[in-house]
């Protein structure tokens, strides 16, 4: 049957050959140059950072107080459960697209649009959110130098305060230049190629974690205990402390863990991706969570966590210990940190992009590699000025909340597809195989690791759709409403464009 003369529900159906997957990425043009130390550095560097240099001190300030060191927890554990989802796949379809190119051989054409068109969101989001810290960070970072950044220039149109465990808006009349230019910055560093980048991420990386390490040694012999009484502060309403705030705190820190993600994107780019793969999956985020706990207790030891909702909580506590040479020193490592981040949420939204594009998703601009740099380099422009105008305009909280709803749709999916693959294709192996085993329930095999990661990221979602729906009763609609507004637009660009072009190497396997 010709594509064109099938239903439309019947092409959202209807699932892409992993043999077509495979062969597409073949065609791509990346090299494939990453080796296992690449991509867990390459992990490293997108998820150290923001998890403790941006959204902690906002998350322990508004929600969790000390405990937010078991939203790390809670959060590690959500992302633990699909990473190990994450590496059965991406050592059985080893290509670039990640959730993207599973959905597509599991779910069908639809249900992967859908998916990578929140995947687009969350790196979006992601990457200003993180340009939000940077710029909180230089600017601290300049005022020690006695330079001044004018407030308008440095924070976002929106702003956001907790009132009673909920979020409150306000326009601010300011616009961040600051975080605008970080995150074209990563961007045009994005496009001089891979191998630059990752040899510029492994410098970020070496730095950020000697920086960290530092922070928490030095940090430690400053903490004042009776900051982290009490440990878990008692609910005041709403999401504000007690159990519901550590696991609302958890939602918010949910995104920092998205760098284990965009190594499942390096596939393509991996000289051995079965093996690699998933251990820069899986090792990235040992390290990260190790590292996220440790900052995470000491920061809160050394100033009350009540005083901690700034975008800039590490500059804050340093400033407490009163060595100014140490505090200029960590808040350069947070900006070579957030710089790595930054650089590698641009190449996972470039990669994603790249994918949907060769697949006539997207238009054909995306799949444009630059003959002698081999990157996609037009994808990387378009989604570094869309970020950097996020950036200016929204503050972290909203950000932080919204790229949540994206990830934990993704997880969940993946964590499906996992369980699709092993039932429809069982004699698809790759390197590595989810542990724990699971039960056959007529053709369909239910894995005990996959539906532990739905429950986790359900359990991330409940908290941000609870606070939005408040927030839309309070007449704050703005959150609400761009996630409505970029939902609407994605099913009209697939309905009116993607159903229309998309190239169709997909098999009916509906059998």
């Amino acid at each position: 049957m010709k594509a064109r003369s099938m239903g439309r529900w019947q092409l959202a159906t209807r699932r892409k050959s992993l043999e077509a997957v495979v062969a597409d990425g073949e065609r791509a043009g990346l090299h494939r140059r990453l080796g296992a130390g690449s991509l867990l550095v390459l992990g490293v560097a997108n998820i150290l950072g923001a998890g403790i240099y941006v959204v902690t001190g906002t998350a322990a300030a508004s929600f969790a107080g000390p405990a937010v060191v078991l939203a790390f927890v809670l959060a590690a554990l959500a992302c633990g459960f699909t990473g190990l989802c994450y590496a059965e796949l991406s050592s059985v379809i080893p290509v670039s697209g990640s959730a993207y190119s599973y959905c597509q051989v599991t779910l069908g054409e639809g249900a992967a649009w859908a998916l990578a068109w929140m995947v687009i969101l969350e790196y979006l989001l992601a990457a200003a959110a993180v340009a939000a810290g940077f710029a909180g960070y230089l600017t601290s970072l300049l005022g020690d130098w006695h330079v001044a950044v004018p407030l308008a220039l440095a924070t976002s149109s929106v702003t956001a305060s907790q009132q009673g465990g909920h979020t409150e808006l306000a326009f601010s009349g300011g616009i961040n230049l600051v975080a605008m230019l970080a995150v074209l910055a990563a961007a045009a560093v994005q496009i001089a190629g891979v191998g630059r980048s990752a040899w510029a991420n492994l410098v970020l990386v070496l730095i950020k974690i000697a920086v960290l390490l530092a922070f928490v040694a030095v940090g430690s012999q400053f903490i004042d205990a009776a900051n982290w009484r009490p440990f878990l502060p008692a609910n005041e309403g709403g999401f504000a402390y007690g159990w519901p705030g550590v696991l609302r705190a958890a939602a918010m820190l949910f995104f920092a863990y998205l760098g284990f993600e965009t190594v499942s994107m390096a596939a393509a780019e991996a000289r051995q991706p079965r093996r690699d793969v998933p251990v820069g999956i899986l090792g990235s985020l040992v390290v990260c969570t190790i590292l996220y706990i440790a900052a995470g207790a000491v920061l809160t030891g050394l100033v009350p966590f009540r005083e901690l909702g700034v975008p800039d909580p590490v500059a804050l506590a340093v400033d407490r210990i009163g060595w100014p040479g140490f505090a200029v020193l960590i808040k350069i490592g947070a900006l070579t940190g957030l710089g790595s981040v930054l650089l590698a949420n641009a190449y996972g939204a470039s990669r994603i992009s790249l994918s949907i594009a060769r697949d006539g998703l997207l238009p054909a601009f995306f799949t444009r590699v630059h003959p002698k740099l081999g990157t996609p380099w037009l994808a990387s422009v378009a989604f570094g000025a869309a970020s950097a105008l996020l950036a200016a305009l929204l503050p972290i909280s909203i950000l932080g909340d919204l790229i949540c709803l994206g990830i934990a749709s993704a997880f969940i999916v993946v964590c499906i597809a996992v369980m699709w693959l092993r039932s429809r294709r069982p004699d698809l192996r790759g390197g590595f195989r989810v542990p724990l085993g699971g039960v056959w329930i007529g053709r369909t095999w239910i894995g005990v690791v996959p539906v532990l990661g739905i429950v986790m990221c359900l359990a991330m979602m409940a908290p941000v759709l609870g606070d939005m729906v408040a927030q839309v009763r309070r007449g704050d609609v703005l959150p609400a409403s761009i996630l409505v507004v970029y939902v609407l637009a994605g099913a009209s660009l697939y309905l009116g464009y993607g159903q229309r072009r998309a190239r169709r190497q997909i098999q009916d396997s509906n059998a």
